[in-house]
């Protein structure tokens, strides 16, 4: 693998990273399986594309796609909450209607921004794009980070684990779920959207279809930062969310670079059955770790019992 393939890859990773702290909110905090992602990712690039068009700066570009993708997260859970439809389907709801409301706001499948300021612009001087653009997406990934962990040790954050830990319980102790699970859901689809926003801006154009999948490389980049580093502690959770993003995108890049894949016939339009591969592997993983873990466990006790006989 080339240095622009990884840090291309590195780059996309850490973009990635934010919108997969929002899928850990939803599916691990809150335990609520969101599918709203595939739409408030676009829907955060749509906004974020058409406001630099329309001459904002790029950061308040970002935050006005942001806020799109709260709102979005906010119907989510309003549909949950209040009207009592299965939260799968209220996200599958959400995310159809945004495919319209996407292309509303962009008033066409796609908008380019060749030309057009981005965050990384003002940092960029000759052949550093690749660096600044890493440097740039790392420095909103750690700020990202940990706001999230400032905020999941404020009494409104650990009422929000306590709901996805427990729901009766919570309401037993008198939390207000019903808030708690929107504001999670609002936060979360931001943090989506935040991603869609400045992913546009390093591909230079908004296009309706960049969601696709988007909720799978949550999971996955979930999953693997698990695997890889397995941890009950928030700061840890959000490290271990942030390195699965980045190891995904490499092993992506890996996978579609590889010689080996390449003489069997896989090329970058097996994109997809790659990363569903992928994603399967690191459901797996975890069940032969603890298999391996219990085996040497069980290996252990036997031989002590033998000593003592």
């Amino acid at each position: 693998m080339s240095l622009i393939a990884f840090l291309g890859a590195l780059e996309s990773g850490l973009i990635y990273a934010i919108m997969a702290l929002g899928v850990l909110i939803s599916f691990r905090i809150l335990d609520f399986p969101d599918l709203t992602a595939d739409g408030s990712f676009p829907l955060g690039g749509a906004v974020a594309a058409v406001s630099i068009i329309a001459g904002f700066n790029p950061w308040v570009a970002c935050l006005f796609g942001m806020m799109a993708g709260m709102m979005a997260g906010i119907v989510t859970a309003w549909l949950n909450v209040k009207i009592g439809i299965l939260h799968l389907l209220a996200g599958i709801l959400v995310m159809t209607a945004l495919y319209s409301v996407n292309l509303r706001i962009m008033n066409a499948p796609n908008l380019s921004l060749l030309g057009e300021p981005t965050v990384f612009t003002p940092f960029i001087s000759g052949d550093n794009g690749m660096w600044v653009r890493v440097l740039v997406a790392g420095a909103v990934v750690v700020v990202v980070k940990f706001l999230l962990d400032w905020f999941f040790s404020t009494e409104t954050g650990l009422a929000m684990r306590a709901t996805g830990s427990n729901l009766k319980m919570a309401q037993a102790q008198g939390i207000n779920t019903s808030f708690t699970i929107m504001l999670g859901m609002a936060i979360s689809n931001g943090l989506i959207a935040l991603s869609g926003a400045l992913f546009v801006q390093t591909q230079g154009g908004a296009d309706i279809s960049v969601g696709i999948g988007t909720i799978v490389v949550g999971l996955a980049a979930v999953i693997i930062g698990e695997t890889v580093l397995s941890a009950k502690k928030i700061f840890l959770i959000t490290l271990s969310v942030v390195i699965g993003a980045v190891l995904y995108k490499l092993f992506i890049q890996i996978a579609l670079s590889s010689q080996t894949l390449r003489s069997i016939g896989f090329g970058p339009q097996d994109l997809n059955l790659v990363t569903a591969l992928l994603v399967a592997i690191a459901l797996i993983l975890p069940k032969f770790r603890s298999k391996a873990l219990s085996a040497f466990g069980m290996g252990k006790k036997s031989a002590k019992t033998g000593g003592v006989s």
